[in-house]
């Protein structure tokens, strides 16, 4: 199956902003932080309104594009101001400076835009030569990492609770990922669709980081951010594919509210229908999937996601829709009853899908 999508013209489907700390998180802190925790938490769960209405004017400029197989990255510092992009401080091909937030995001956005090309033959984030932009130090004590539509955007967090957000890899291609999903699937950011879009972020976080530490999925940890928070959290990360829910259970962040089986799926409408609770789901069925494939993830597991979410799935889809797309295109690749199509089938009745 050729991966390389004949192109027509194309869809951006513009997605609410897509935030690595998911609100749930950040009410946590609200609510159980000191003074100080608790201002960080709000003046991050208020920014992204004000980001909201600045990236319904940015999405209207079109993006730059560079030739098939080439980056183009460019990072700015909004000195934490408010402001973006901010100052240019490094572009395609600079040396390296002394700040390690420039130098994350320059090597995290390579790294995405390598996985991408090297194995599905992808040109940037469109598939269009897109230039990879990226503001660092945005905000004060600034505690989340975005994609706003054309850009990534990384706090340097509070120092309490969470690092800086360039540290993890994952977590940079987590969010550069939701750029593809708004140019493919295009999933609405609600409900099982949403949850969906975010798993898809988390699938191809993981395989960056999977790829660059050349892990098998015996090997990976399979921990969503880990390294982000700091040594006075209880928690590896954000989340966990492998065991949703044991990601994190401490006094100020409260404990990993993430379900593992569609028994205890997540119906209310907090968190945009539980958008980023009940991805955990779909994380579990992708590892156990790609578990029982073995080897290297990102080879079988990950060419069946990537052709899910960029030929197959529209933007309403369910868990059950995804389910049984995923089955057949593994069937596609490597058989009917093969041990890939088996791995997937497996996969989504271990979580109660099918």
């Amino acid at each position: 199956m050729n991966l390389k999508k004949k192109k027509s013209a194309q869809v951006q489907h513009i997605c609410p902003i897509c935030c690595i700390v998911p609100p749930h998180m950040l009410q946590e802190v609200s609510q159980n932080g000191n003074p100080e925790q608790r201002a960080w938490a709000f003046q991050t769960l208020l920014v992204s309104e004000r980001i909201r209405g600045q990236r319904d004017v940015l999405s209207k400029i079109p993006v730059g594009a560079t030739p098939a197989g080439e980056k183009c990255r460019t990072i700015f510092d909004a000195k934490n101001g408010n402001e973006l992009p901010g100052t240019i401080v490094r572009g395609e091909g600079d040396p390296p400076t002394d700040d390690p937030a420039v130098t994350e995001a320059y090597d995290g956005a390579g790294a995405t835009y390598d996985l991408f090309c090297e194995l599905f033959e992808r040109n940037s984030i469109d598939d269009r030569g897109q230039r990879l932009d990226s503001t660092v130090h945005f905000g004060t004590n600034y505690d989340n990492a975005f994609w706003d539509g054309n850009q990534m955007v990384y706090g340097d967090g509070d120092g309490e609770l969470f690092e800086r957000f360039t540290k993890a890899i994952d977590v940079i291609a987590h969010e550069l990922t939701h750029g593809v999903t708004q140019y493919e699937a295009g999933l609405i950011y609600y409900g099982e669709s949403g949850a969906l879009n975010e798993s898809f972020s988390d699938v191809f976080g993981s395989l960056v980081k999977q790829k660059i530490l050349n892990q098998t999925a015996e090997e990976a940890d399979w921990i969503i951010g880990e390294g982000l928070f700091t040594a006075n959290v209880k928690g590896a990360g954000i989340r966990s594919m492998k065991s949703p829910g044991t990601a994190y259970d401490d006094p100020v962040l409260g404990k990993d509210p993430q379900p593992g089986h569609v028994k205890d799926l997540y119906k209310g409408t907090d968190d945009n229908g539980g958008v980023h609770i009940n991805s955990g789901i779909p994380n579990r069925a992708f590892y156990l999937a790609a578990m029982e494939i073995g080897g290297y993830a990102w080879e079988k597991a990950g060419k069946i996601w990537y052709i899910a979410l960029c030929d197959r799935l529209r933007s309403r889809a369910n868990f059950k829709r995804a389910a049984k797309t995923l089955i057949k295109i593994a069937g596609e690749l490597y058989g009917e009853g093969s041990k890939e199509q088996n791995a997937v089938k497996t996969g989504w009745k271990e979580v109660g899908v099918i």
